[in-house]
């Protein structure tokens, strides 16, 4: 008897109807009798108390505000932002002279661009610098902070363009083409203040890819600022130049200074807010639909007085 109120317990029956069904039929009774009886009866099984609290816990609805944080959706990605970012390539050399005024190889400036697309999201970010700058200082060649360039290579951030020394000479490989070519074929933004004129000159498509995705820079107060316009006053803003989908503003018309009293209709190039929801008809077409109007009525009159 103990073994089947235990066994229907746990399905979900409660005991007092487990009782009265055990008393009606007995405890020789098989399982399958007593369910019967059981779901005759109207009897309805229930979740335990101890299983039904965590479920109800778990159920939050998408969107809102759950009590932990950390847990996210299936399906949900934290590179969605970064993948509509486009890559960059740095021009080490340019970045670091320019940071240097020139003078000094200053490996600072590089950590500053390099950390400045990092707080934007960008995930893939790369740094060209030749070789033979992991050479010590010079009095001819200075370097600033070079430990930083270390840093960043095991990163995987900075690659060394190949250099080396024949018969007491140094032999550097072209770093300008490099760059180019892995920010032409990742479709991303190259960061110099160099035209790479030669370059242009050398390769039509390369010609178009610079024109149009090389970002220019100034350091103030060793803070790395991009311009607000990389391509000018009437081209994209500095987050769409840097995303692969950018954002399109909205148009904005300008209010026509003659308001209502406008007789320019719909040739006219300025927002009228009383026709907003009104076909824009050309004056002569708002004097024909203005005649046919009374027109109409008027026949209509005369065809109710000739009716019987």
């Amino acid at each position: 008897h103990q073994s089947k109120m235990d066994f229907f317990c746990k399905l979900g029956y409660g005991k007092q109807d487990i009782c009265k069904v055990l008393e009606n039929l007995g405890q020789d009774a098989l399982e399958d009798d007593v369910l019967k009886e059981l779901i005759r009866m109207g009897s309805k099984p229930q979740a335990p108390e101890n299983q039904a609290q965590p479920s109800q816990l778990k159920l939050v609805a998408r969107g809102s505000c759950s009590t932990a944080p950390g847990l996210k959706w299936l399906g949900e990605d934290e590179s969605d932002s970064s993948d509509s970012l486009r890559p960059i390539v740095i021009d080490g050399s340019n970045v670091a002279m320019s940071h240097g005024n020139k003078e000094v190889f200053s490996c600072w400036g590089i950590q500053l661009a390099v950390d400045w697309f990092r707080e934007r999201g960008h995930t893939y970010i790369k740094v060209f610098v030749p070789l033979w700058r992991k050479e010590p200082s010079r009095q001819d060649s200075p370097i600033a902070d070079q430990h930083i360039l270390e840093e960043l290579e095991k990163q995987s951030i900075l690659v060394y363009t190949p250099s080396r020394k024949v018969k007491g000479k140094r032999v550097v490989c072209y770093d300008d083409r490099y760059i180019v070519k892995v920010a032409y074929e990742k479709d991303g933004v190259i960061v110099s203040n160099d035209h790479y004129r030669d370059l242009q000159n050398e390769n039509p498509e390369w010609k178009w890819f610079i024109e149009q995705r090389l970002l220019m820079y100034s350091f103030v107060s060793n803070r790395f600022m991009p311009p607000d316009d990389p391509l000018g006053r009437h081209g994209p803003t500095l987050s769409n130049f840097l995303s692969k989908k950018p954002v399109l503003p909205e148009k904005k018309w300008q209010p026509c200074p003659y308001g209502k009293k406008c007789t320019y209709g719909n040739k006219c190039k300025f927002y009228h807010p009383e026709k907003q929801h009104q076909a824009q008809l050309s004056v002569a077409d708002e004097l024909r639909a203005k005649t046919k109007v009374p027109l109409a009525l008027g026949k209509e009159e005369e065809r109710c007085r000739c009716s019987p």
